[in-house]
């Protein structure tokens, strides 16, 4: 009988077929080792997971429970300018008030129109117009004096009651100023001057100031019913009518920068 003896290709896929055997066996091996600890691995991370969760709970707890910042106080308004002069109209920025009644603009008119300081603006205007000769009729001295005085006086209080009592109540207007009280110098100019054209209704809305364009139009129309005939012209209705409305736009402006003006000089809040 003839002896087979094996080829060296035999021998070496015998030996690959053991290592893969071993290698398959070791791997399973470690796979079965390692599968038991794989759901505490993840109890862990999510036990890990809760504990940040909670911590950043107590945080934001804690954050809510702390005081808020004390915010600065705020300027206010005062009922009077320097202690003189009449600032009865103006309102604290974000101040909620009930509805102007008829009765309040009455008052406030009157209040503008006949408090002790009414006499400073006419008085000042009066000697204006006698030092530019601005109604020759007039004359000049103490005598002319008086006419422009008197004359001041009354557009003053006509216009008082035409912008702030009349007109407003006829159309629903509340006369009050409200200030913005707030932002750069330009913003709060251009709004206080803005004013003489754009006011609030009784109930609250932006609308048109009639008061203060009509009213001003009407109270130098009804000038001319005291005035010598040379001024009753258009040009001079106009101008009186054009002053009016400045020297109130430049008013609103004013009132707006007082509770600043008051604060930087006096070191007041109120």
């Amino acid at each position: 009988m003839k002896k087979t003896i094996p080829s060296p290709l035999s021998y070496a896929g015998l030996f690959l077929s053991l290592c893969l055997f071993s290698g398959i066996g070791r791997a399973q091996s470690i796979a079965g080792a390692s599968l038991p600890d794989a759901p505490g691995m993840a109890s862990e991370t999510v036990s890990s997971s809760s504990n940040t969760s909670s911590s950043n709970q107590d945080v934001a707890q804690s954050n809510a429970n702390q005081p808020a910042a004390p915010l600065a106080p705020q300027k206010q308004q005062t009922k009077r300018i320097l202690g003189i002069i009449p600032n009865f109209r103006a309102v604290n920025a974000n101040t909620h008030l009930p509805p102007q009644s008829v009765k309040d603009k009455f008052v406030t008119a009157t209040q503008d129109s006949f408090d002790y300081s009414s006499v400073i603006l006419p008085a000042a205007l009066a000697g204006y117009s006698m030092a530019t000769n601005a109604t020759p009729e007039f004359h000049q001295g103490a005598a002319g004096y008086g006419r422009y005085f008197w004359h001041t006086y009354v557009d003053q209080t006509i216009e008082n009651y035409a912008v702030e009592f009349i007109v407003p109540a006829i159309a629903h207007e509340d006369t009050r100023y409200y200030t913005m009280g707030s932002g750069g110098f330009l913003k709060r100019t251009k709004y206080s001057l803005s004013r003489v054209v754009v006011t609030r209704s009784d109930d609250g809305r932006r609308t048109f100031n009639a008061g203060e364009i009509i009213g001003a139009g009407a109270a130098a129309g009804i000038s001319n019913l005291y005035y010598p005939q040379s001024e009753r012209t258009f040009g001079n209705t106009a101008q009186k009518w054009g002053l009016n409305v400045g020297v109130d736009a430049a008013t609103f402006m004013f009132k707006e920068f007082w509770p600043d003006i008051n604060h930087a000089l006096f070191h007041s809040q109120n």
